[in-house]
Parts: structure tokens; sequence; C-alpha cells
């Protein structure tokens, strides 16, 4: 048997154009990584940002399998450099995995490398402890729970409503691993509201504001679950909108303000961005028809595939195509027992919506899945997606963007190895830096 090294070394050499960083990255976020002890968090006291579980778990297992990083976080991402590999700063979002191959922990001389198969292969950089993160908010609650921040520092996620009214095996994607997050730290004893205050997270951004005096946060997503009745009186874009409204009115121009939500009717788009949004995130999870049925059984049941589509073309038309960047969740469609058993079908399905969409001027990004051990599809597939698969579809990505024209969407902070800061996929990574486009491209 290959080891794990021999996998990522045989894919660098077979994808050259693809960043050998990307390779490590897209390794890192479909397998997870483990950490020493000695190279986890102190919390919120400590001097590295811990990990906030903003949304998702993002983890291999559940709180109480972690052992000592349940209770002392990781980080909430890690920086990787040189190595080997001379690895350029890859900024790779931390998914726990007790079991990788991948191991955070210091060398001989003391230094917090990365090691694969025991071989260190990067230093590794953590993210240090915000100043806004050392204050609270008048109720005592951390800006940590209420507004964290990920990519290292770029983007402020909102999570409003922390779970999703799809629920049970009918209804709950059956990747998704929102619902149980929110249970398992409730479980736990940790302060997760279920509906955030509006106060609150202008008082939280309110700290961001006053604390982040290099203005590194340049973006805020408002998200969580969706809606499919209504949340305190107020159904989705209401809901959600009524967030951006009260932060545009108080900090007008601060930040890129973006909403991840359902595919939603022209007029409750249109609400979107008169709230103050600018761009507009309706998820489309999967692109080949039967998995969209099967494992977004309430997305189709309550808009369907055909419908959820037409939508994000005619939000295009409100918000401008490069404003309307709908995600997927790379890697699920070779998910068993029902995805693709070949990469050459994958990626061919994959392309086939990518190339729907850009050819429209619209520029979806994906998120790389990680395979929750909760979810149904993390119980069946607890290794998640070949790896050639994902430095496959980082090949495709790129070629369908430059062949319609397209350059990285807007939102996501710089591209390029060495530069991006996208922590939960590699298209960023391997999409070529603005000042390396050809002049039109610009």
């Amino acid at each position: 048997m290959t080891s794990r090294t021999d996998l990522v070394e045989d894919l660098m050499g077979r994808f050259p154009h693809v960043p050998r960083e990307a390779v490590i990255k897209e390794d890192l976020l479909r397998g997870g990584m483990a950490f020493d002890d000695s190279a986890l968090t102190d919390n919120e006291k400590g001097d590295v940002k811990p990990k906030s579980y903003f949304i998702f778990s993002f983890d291999h297992r559940t709180l109480p399998e972690l052992g000592e990083a349940a209770l002392r976080r990781p980080p909430e991402e890690i920086v990787l450099l040189g190595g080997p590999y001379d690895l350029r700063r890859t900024v790779v979002s931390v998914r726990i995995n007790p079991d990788s191959p991948y191991r955070v922990k210091a060398d001989a001389d003391g230094r917090l490398m990365l090691h694969l198969d025991d071989r260190p292969i990067a230093e590794v950089g953590l993210p240090p402890m915000p100043d806004y993160y050392r204050h609270t908010l008048a109720n005592g609650k951390q800006v940590m729970e209420v507004a964290p921040t990920i990519q290292w520092g770029y983007l402020i996620y909102l999570t409003a409503y922390r779970v999703c009214q799809y629920f049970g095996a009918k209804e709950e994607c059956q990747y998704c691993d929102i619902n149980h997050n929110f249970r398992q730290h409730k479980a736990a004893g940790r302060p997760y509201t279920g509906v955030k205050p509006v106060d609150e997270i202008l008082e939280a951004m309110e700290i961001i504001n006053k604390y982040d005096v290099a203005k590194t946060s340049t973006a805020y997503t408002l998200t969580g679950g969706s809606i499919t009745r209504q949340v305190d009186g107020l159904a989705e874009a209401d809901f959600y909108g009524r967030y951006a409204q009260a932060i545009e009115e108080r900090f007008p121009g601060r930040w890129i303000g973006k909403v991840v939500a359902q595919a939603l009717p022209r007029a409750d788009v249109q609400r979107f961005k008169d709230y103050g949004i600018q761009i507009y995130h309706p998820n489309y999870e999967v692109w080949d028809k039967r998995l969209f049925e099967l494992y977004c059984p309430g997305k189709e049941r309550y808009v369907g595939r055909a419908e959820w589509h037409r939508r994000i073309l005619e939000s295009a038309e409100v918000f401008g195509p490069r404003n309307v960047i709908p995600n997927f969740v790379a890697g699920v469609e070779m998910a068993e027992p029902f995805g693709f058993t070949t990469v050459d079908g994958a990626i061919e399905s994959t392309t086939e919506g990518l190339q729907y969409f850009m050819s429209r001027g619209i520029t979806p990004r994906f998120t790389t899945w990680c395979p929750e051990p909760t979810t149904p599809l993390g119980k069946t597939n607890p290794h998640g997606a070949p790896l050639e698969y994902h430095i496959r579809l980082l090949e495709a990505y790129r070629a369908t963007m430059e062949a319609n024209g397209l350059s990285s969407p807007p939102g996501y902070g710089p591209a390029g190895a060495g530069r991006a800061v996208f922590s939960v996929s590699s298209f960023m990574d391997s999409l070529p830096a603005e000042d390396d486009l050809p002049a039109l491209a610009q």
C-alpha cells in the first residue's frame, strides 16, 4: 500500500499546473489534521485565535470524541510555509481528525511543524488572538460567539440563525451538520445562541471596528439555516435582511455585505439588495439532478432544482452576474452509495454545472466537503472523496473560468498561491493573481 506522501507527490507530478500548495490544502480539508496537545490553544484566554465553530463542525469526530481538543480548542486556521515542497504562504481551515496522517506538532528545535507520515513538510503559523476577541459585550458574551472572523481576519461570519428548518432525514441536506453542531455545543455548555439579536451583532461589530485598526476585516457574511416558515415573525429575506439594514445604517460602507440564503423569488432578492447586501450566495450544493434530489430533499421539496437554478439566473438581473456567487459542496458527487463511481464522471458532471453558470457570467465557488460523522453521507463516506477528484476540480474550475473570460469573484480577498486567504477550499489559491492576468481579463 502506498503512503499518503506517495499519493500527494504523485498528484503534484501529474498535475503540475495546480499549485502544490493547493494539493496539500485540499488533502487537509478533505481528510482533516491532528494536533499534539501542546499545539492546542488556551481558548479565549490565550494568544492564539481558537476555532469558533462558526456554523458547521468541520470535524471528523464529535466533540465528545475529540479528547483534549474539545476542551482546549485547536486554532481557527493555520498557515503553512516552506518545508521540502517550498510552500508559499497557505491559509487552511482547521478540521480535526485524530486519525489523520497529518499532525501539527513541534520538531526537535521546538518549531511548530506540519508532519505528514511523521515527516515535517511545512512550518505552521498560528492566527494571533485579535484585540477585538479580548473584549466582551455588555452582557458578557464573547465577540467570538457573536461575530467570529475567519479567513485570517478577512471575513466576519454572522450566523444569525444557528439551526435549519429543513429538519430530519426527509428534509436535511445529507452532508450538513448545522443542526447537530448546534446541539453538541449546547450539550457541552458552550454559549451558542440560536437566534442572535440584532443589537448584539451591532455591538460586536462596533468592537471589531474599534479594535481592528488595520482594517483587516473587509467583508461580512450573513447566514444560517434555511427558513421555510418564519423566525421572529419574519420570512427568510426579511429575517436576514434586517441585520444587513442595521449594519449598513450603523457602518455605511465599512464592509462588503454578503448573504448566504436559499434561492429566493426575485422580489425577495431585491429586498436583500435594498437592505444593503452587495453579494448574494444562493448555493446550489451539487449539480447532478439525481444527486440534488437525493442529497437535498428539503430544497427539492420546497423549491426544486429547476426552480432553484432559474432563481439563481434571475437574481443576476438584480445584483449583476458577477455578484451572484453560488456555492457547491465539492466531493459529495462521489459519495457512496449514490454518487459517481469514477473521478471522470464526477468531474464531467460538475464541469457541466460550472459551464452552465459561468457562460452566463455567474461565477460559482466551492467548499471542500468534510464528511462530518453525524451526517448520512459522512457516516457512509468517512474518508470523503478521492484527492484526485479535488485536484482535477481545481484544474477544471480554472479552465472553465478562463474559457468564459471570467476572473476571481469579488468578496474573497486576493487570488493566487501565497496570497489567498479563503480557507475552506483552494479555488482562490489555484487562480492567477490579479497582477498575473492578461490586461484583457482584468
